[in-house]
């Protein structure tokens, strides 16, 4: 039986990462809060 987390960076950044979180207020509700790391 095939495990089932099979990564993959490209589809891991198009869901989670910078430019898929620039889309939304995400980026700009964390700066306020003062987060060390915006995302991954």
């Amino acid at each position: 039986m095939k495990r089932t987390y099979q990564p993959n960076n490209r589809k891991k950044s198009k869901k989670h990462g910078f430019f898929a979180r620039k889309e939304s207020n995400i980026l700009k509700s964390r700066r306020r809060k003062g987060r060390k790391v915006l995302c991954k």
